[in-house]
C-alpha cells in the first residue's frame, strides 16, 4: 500500500492502445453545422461516444482508410454500436457525397471550414489527418488513435470504455 499510493512504485505504462489525452479537453462544438444545414452543438450531439475523423472534404486514400477503421471498429462493438457515433469534420473541398452516402451511411459530416470552426479543429492535437480521435458523451476529447495502427487497437479501447462508462 505504501509503496503504490507513497509513488515508490507503479506499474509503467497504461493498458490504453491510443494516446491519452491528458488532461481531457471539453470540447465545444457550438456553430458548427452538418453538410445538409442541421446545426451540431447542443446535448443531442454529444450525448454518445464520438469518433472524429478531421480532413478535406476530396477525401483521399488515407481518408478513407480513417473513415473505414472507423466504421469497422463501430460495427465490431455489436450490440453496443448505437453507443458510439462517427464524426468527420471537412476542413475544405466538402464533399464526395456519393462516396460518403455509398459507404459510410449514419456518418455525420460537418463542415469546418469556416474560420469560426478553425478554432475549434486547432484544440485537436497530434497529426490530424491521420488521426481518429474518442470524445466522450460529455464532449471532453481524450484519446487519439493513429490511423496506421491495427482496428483491434481502437476496437479494445472502445470495448473497455464502453464497459466501464454508464453515460452514452
Amino acid at each position: 500500500f505504501a509503496l503504490y499510493y507513497g509513488k515508490l512504485w507503479r506499474p509503467a505504462g497504461s493498458s490504453s492502445k491510443g494516446e491519452l489525452i491528458t488532461p481531457a479537453r471539453p470540447l465545444q462544438f457550438a456553430g458548427l453545422h452538418s453538410i445538409d444545414g442541421a446545426k451540431a452543438g447542443g446535448d443531442a450531439f454529444m450525448d454518445k461516444w464520438t469518433l472524429i475523423y478531421i480532413g478535406d472534404g476530396a477525401c483521399d486514400a488515407d481518408c478513407k482508410q480513417a473513415l473505414t477503421y472507423a466504421r469497422q471498429s463501430r460495427l465490431s462493438l455489436n450490440n453496443e454500436m448505437t453507443r458510439v457515433q462517427r464524426v468527420f469534420l471537412v476542413t475544405a473541398h466538402c464533399c464526395d457525397r456519393e462516396y460518403l452516402g455509398r459507404e459510410h451511411p449514419g456518418l455525420v459530416v460537418l463542415d469546418a471550414s469556416s474560420p469560426e470552426a478553425q478554432v475549434i479543429v486547432a484544440q485537436f492535437p497530434g497529426n490530424r489527418t491521420h488521426s481518429l480521435y474518442i470524445v466522450d458523451p460529455l464532449g471532453n476529447l481524450m484519446m487519439r488513435h493513429d490511423v496506421g495502427t491495427t482496428s483491434k487497437d481502437l476496437l479494445t479501447d472502445l470495448k473497455k470504455l464502453l464497459k466501464l462508462s454508464h453515460i452514452g
